[in-house]
């Protein structure tokens, strides 16, 4: 049953002189999970024609990437840099501090992540895929080998820009979309173990954990698992770092799922998992409730002194990072703001709120729900689309062309590899992501949203496969083209 609002009611006790001396309180308890906030701003959305977005697919390529974000109804294509922010947030924005070095801004923003993650080396950056880049560029050689739950694409990328070898170890549970599991994004432990002994310390510089765990879901990872995980670390005397751009979300869900953790705050709860860690890499584009921003965090100073030097070299100095410092205050209140637990009970509530009803239609999901997003299993959804005709890609295109909505496809355009023989390995799941901007949305437009993808799912055997035209070489899904396989449909239906 979903977490309720409560308010009181005076229940008037009487004495025996008919003076009522006292009152008795009773809660009363109600279903719905209001926004815990007001909204003091509209932006106006335009609406489109079938034929209108039919239209503009052909011309973007069938890449949703590629579309105008005017020509978007409602847009679920991340939940990255896209949320809304609070009135706390813009009067930060107000006192940017805008020196080149030593801001006051840089100062509140480093006192807010130190006093988070406790880490002593903060270094922000314009984005997270610049801490990535900054920390591989500095630890990962050619040959090396970086665990982690699962990757996801700029993380992937960044490694294997540096010639390493992305492992990808999460818990076979977290591998089969329809299997439940409170902590599918839990690392299998037996297998980092595994994969130390076989590589060896010198071809391990770190292992990796993503909290929540976004290729497979939105799925959280447990404390017992991410102790687990330290504790393999200290044996081999790898270092432990969190790619935590979504740590409140799965603060919340240690709190609302794992034994013993339910009587403390989130905030507690994500201290405890930074502490659990020698550093972070961090977007605050998710969790900071930021638009632009991230940061690289650790607590190895001679490693800190070389990402220091390659922070100045590509993103600036480092009291600032790319960032103006207005960015630097934002993020700041943001961090402060996400751990709030009538926040959090809003935000997961959302998104289980558009899960529930796909769920009730027949849609197959990857269970339970997530953190920021909805996953729909169109390898499940779309049987007669094979995985070299991107399933999930198709789904992607239709939700936008039956409603306006625009989603991403997490599937083989996105992490399929090339063999030698030169065609592709599939990816292990073909998922199309409705990631729920941060405090944008009402509920109309989630019901919406709902009755557009129940009404792809009723003609899900009309859809038809897509193949490449363009396609480059690194993270081709932001860039590629598409055009789609006219004869699909027809074939299926006959066969």
């Amino acid at each position: 049953m979903p977490p309720r609002h409560e308010e009181s009611r005076a229940i008037p006790l009487r004495g025996p002189d008919g003076v009522r001396p006292m009152h008795r309180v009773r809660p009363l308890e109600f279903q719905t999970i209001i926004e815990p906030f007001r909204i003091k701003s509209v932006e106006p959305l335009r609406f489109t024609t079938v034929d209108e977005r039919e239209q503009l697919l052909g011309r973007a390529g069938y890449n949703l990437f590629h579309l105008r974000a005017e020509d978007v109804l409602i847009d679920l294509l991340t939940d990255s840099g896209t949320g809304a922010m609070s009135t706390e947030q813009w009067a930060g924005m107000m006192r940017g501090d805008e020196s080149y070095a030593g801001s006051r801004s840089y100062l509140r923003f480093l006192e807010v992540v130190q006093e988070l993650t406790g880490f002593e080396h903060i270094l922000p950056t314009h984005q997270g895929r610049a801490a990535e880049r900054i920390l591989f560029g500095e630890v990962v050689r050619p040959g090396h080998v970086v665990p982690n739950n699962t990757h996801f694409d700029t993380t992937r990328a960044n490694i294997e820009h540096f010639a390493g070898l992305p492992a990808d170890l999460v818990i076979p549970e977290g591998m089969r979309p329809s299997d439940e599991h409170p902590f599918k994004g839990n690392v299998d432990v037996e297998r980092l173990e595994q994969s130390l002994r076989e590589h060896g310390r010198e071809r391990v510089p770190l292992v990796m954990v993503t909290v929540t765990n976004n290729s497979g879901g939105g799925q959280p990872v447990s404390l017992e698992n991410l102790r687990a995980v330290r504790r393999v670390c200290d044996r081999w005397g790898v270092p432990l770092f969190l790619d935590a751009c979504r740590f409140a979300e799965n603060a919340w869900f240690i709190k609302q799922r794992e034994p013993g953790q339910s009587h403390r705050s989130p905030r507690d709860i994500a201290r405890e998992m930074f502490r659990l860690a020698d550093g972070a890499t961090f977007s605050a584009k998710k969790d900071g409730l930021a638009n632009i921003g991230g940061f690289l965090a650790m607590n190895d100073e001679a490693l800190a002194e070389r990402c220091r030097n390659n922070l100045i070299l590509t993103e600036g100095f480092p009291s600032y990072g790319g960032l103006a410092g207005y960015d630097l205050e934002a993020i700041a209140q943001g961090l402060r703001e996400v751990t709030e637990e009538d926040y959090l009970r809003y935000r997961v509530r959302g998104v289980e709120y558009l899960w529930e009803k796909l769920d009730a239609a027949g849609i197959p999901l990857v269970r339970p729900a997530g953190g920021h997003a909805v996953y729909v299993d169109a390898k499940a959804l779309l049987p007669h689309v094979p995985p070299e005709q991107y399933p999930a890609q198709s789904l992607a295109v239709e939700l936008y062309r039956a409603g306006g909505v625009r989603s991403v496809e997490i599937g083989s355009v996105m992490f399929g590899r090339p063999r030698p023989d030169g065609t592709e390995e599939p990816a292990p799941m073909e998922l199309v992501r409705l990631a729920i901007p941060r405090r944008v949305y009402t509920q109309s437009h989630i019901d919406y949203v709902a009755e557009v993808a129940v009404a792809v799912a009723d003609r899900a055997r009309e859809l038809r496969g897509y193949r490449f035209t363009e396609a480059p070489r690194v993270l081709r899904h932001f860039s590629a083209r598409f055009e789609p396989l006219a004869t699909q449909a027809a074939e299926c239906l006959s066969g």
